[in-house]
Formats: C-alpha cells, structure tokens, sequence
C-alpha cells in the first residue's frame, strides 16, 4: 500500500487547494521543507500527496543522516513519476475542476482494461483519477489472478516478437 507521494510543482500552495478539493480533503503547510504543502484526504490510510517547489530535489544523506532537501534547478517541467488515485467525484466535477484550473483533463483507456481521468496538474504532473466506476475497473483487473493471466500472456507476445 502506497501511504503518500510526493511530486512538484510551480505553485505548490494552489496544487495543494486544488488537490485537497478534488480528493475532498485538506491542504497544510509541509513544515520539513518550507513553500511545500500536503494534502490529506483524511482517509483510515493516512493517504497523503506532498508538493514541493519545482526546484526541490530530495538527495541521500552522508552515512547515517537520513534524506535532504537541496534546491535545484530542473531542466524540465516534466516527470514520469504519477499515481492512480480513487477520489469519490464524478468525470464530470473532475472535468470542471480542470476546466477551472486550465489544466489538462481528459478520460483515457488504458489497454482496455481500465479507464482513468488524466489530470495534469499545472499541465506538467498527471494524476491519474479513478471515478467509483473506474476504480471498480481497476481493481479487477488488477486482481492478482488477472494479473498473472495479463502478465503471462505480454511475455509470450515478447517472447515470440
């Protein structure tokens, strides 16, 4: 179970209002690393997703010391790092929020085993969504036995490529 995220973006305070919106919960401020923020969609996980600048860098620390932050220039706006995540609204405020925020939004198939909502926050970072019916999607056909059958059978297409 993944219990937080992090990610980065130009405006962290907004994402975070916006993302504490669209998973109905709440932005705080991330007192570890100051102008970074957190939202929390005060579920029984502890679910969280931290934004930070889009200059923070996390580096490891030297022997013992735990992880840093270091501000960095980044040469892009873009990353590969995203998450699925289930939220309770429907495609349609999904759709209006993004609408609002001029931020990508739009409904995709993934190898027709599942929908999601990309929603790219600041157009650079997407989340991938999941309405109550998408997540259903989802979860079936990420159901370990649907896995191994899904799995199984891209290897033998690999294999005989």
């Amino acid at each position: 179970m993944i219990h937080h995220i992090s990610i980065s973006a130009h405006n962290p305070e907004h994402v975070a209002q916006v993302l504490a919106e669209v998973l109905n919960g709440e932005a705080v401020e991330f007192f570890p690393n100051p102008g970074s923020y957190m939202v929390f969609p005060m579920d029984e996980y502890g679910t969280g997703i931290e934004i930070y600048p889009l200059d923070t860098k996390l580096i490891p620390g030297e022997g013992d010391e735990q992880g840093k932050f270091v501000h960095i220039a980044n040469s892009s706006n873009f990353i590969a790092t995203h998450a699925a995540i289930s939220v309770t609204k429907t495609q349609e405020e999904i759709e209006e929020i993004g609408k609002r925020e001029g931020w990508r939004t739009v409904r995709c198939n993934r190898d027709s085993f599942f929908d999601v909502m990309e929603f790219w926050l600041e157009n650079q970072v997407m989340l991938e969504l999941l309405t109550p019916e998408m997540a259903a999607q989802y979860l079936a056909a990420t159901h370990p036995k649907n896995l191994k059958k899904i799995f199984s059978s891209d290897v033998a297409a690999l294999s005989s490529r």
